[in-house]
């Protein structure tokens, strides 16, 4: 569907971008997505995942991770891969790059952890996209870390004044005291309706080397969003950020959210845009436009990337060029 602009927010018609990635099949369950994108010496850096259905012996969830590469910021070229096998878990999803001011690279990870059954973040560090050893990751958030019951889909952005922050979703506890192992069961809380789906934020003073936990700062609605709330990636503008956040109001529609805008002039406090229904969503399969993300591409556009909902239930990665917003 198109969204009608509202003065300069950056929305946006799903149907008007072109693929960038394709699931591996052509059916519910099987998709690609959950991007992140570094603009790195003119060329685009971008994380994807690959996901399978729950049921695929060995293989079910997020089974696969990449950095990919391009120079137009549409055709990409895997340039390092990593199977869940690796790390022992049984899923992965949204991994964010960075790269220092130093010029070494940081990948943050997002996993299951396989002892606890809870969403963690990782960093593995590098001189270059391709030669990271996930051996030697180190922990930056843990759910016991954090006071909360999972912790993943980092996204590294640095601001226009200098700031090092990580949008993070969380996990809140909706159980009563002592019902950690019932919503671990699964190990995917999120899918369980014993939490709620929130974001908070961290900040890094010196690079990404260590971080502040500063915590949730966008939490559901009361709407169409009253269960999750998952802020994505950040558009600065002269007045402060448009985010676009993923929503739904009912856990068994986790995994199919849609997108929501919101506005803040510190990264602290958040007005939504989008309050009464989905700013964006597709009229195909679920409907789902979600991990949105965005970057500058030119000083007067950005580009963005996301995973759309198909008629077959696949979703695939997509993206779509639009003007910039200022105000």
């Amino acid at each position: 569907m198109t969204v009608t602009p509202v003065s300069d927010i950056p929305v946006f018609d799903p149907e008007a971008g072109v693929t960038v990635l394709a699931p591996e099949r052509d059916e519910p369950g099987y998709w690609v997505g959950c991007a992140s994108v570094l603009q790195d010496e003119g060329r685009y850096l971008m994380t994807y995942r690959r996901r399978r259905p729950r049921g695929e012996a060995g293989t079910e969830r997020g089974w696969r991770c990449a950095i990919a590469a391009s120079h137009d910021g549409v055709s990409f070229d895997d340039v390092w891969t990593l199977d869940k096998t690796a790390l022992g878990t049984p899923s992965m999803e949204r991994f964010s790059l960075h790269r220092r001011t130093d010029g070494r690279y940081q990948l943050y990870l997002s996993y299951v952890d396989p002892s606890d059954n809870r969403w963690r973040i990782d960093v593995v560090e590098a001189d270059a996209p391709e030669a990271f050893d996930v051996t030697e990751r180190r922990p930056v958030f843990t759910a016991e870390g954090t006071g909360t019951e999972g912790v993943k889909d980092p996204r590294v952005v640095r601001t226009s004044d200098g700031r090092l922050v990580m949008l993070v979703s969380a996990a809140q506890g909706t159980f009563a005291e002592g019902g950690a192992g019932e919503a671990h069961a699964t190990a995917d809380i999120y899918n369980t309706g014993l939490s709620l789906s929130v974001s908070a934020l961290a900040e890094s003073e010196d690079d990404g080397t260590t971080w502040q936990w500063k915590g949730v700062v966008f939490e559901p609605g009361e709407g169409w969003d009253r269960w999750a709330a998952r802020l994505n990636t950040l558009v600065e503008t002269d007045s402060g950020f448009f985010a676009y956040y993923d929503g739904e109001s009912h856990h068994s529609r986790n995994y199919e959210e849609k997108t929501g805008l919101a506005f803040s002039s510190d990264l602290v406090h958040w007005s939504r845009l989008s309050a009464d229904a989905p700013a964006v969503t597709t009229p195909h399969g679920s409907g789902s436009v979600r991990y949105v993300d965005a970057v500058p591409d030119g000083p007067a556009t950005l580009r963005l990337y996301y995973e759309v909902s198909r008629a077959d239930g696949a979703h695939e990665l997509r993206t779509l060029t639009l003007p910039r917003p200022t105000r």
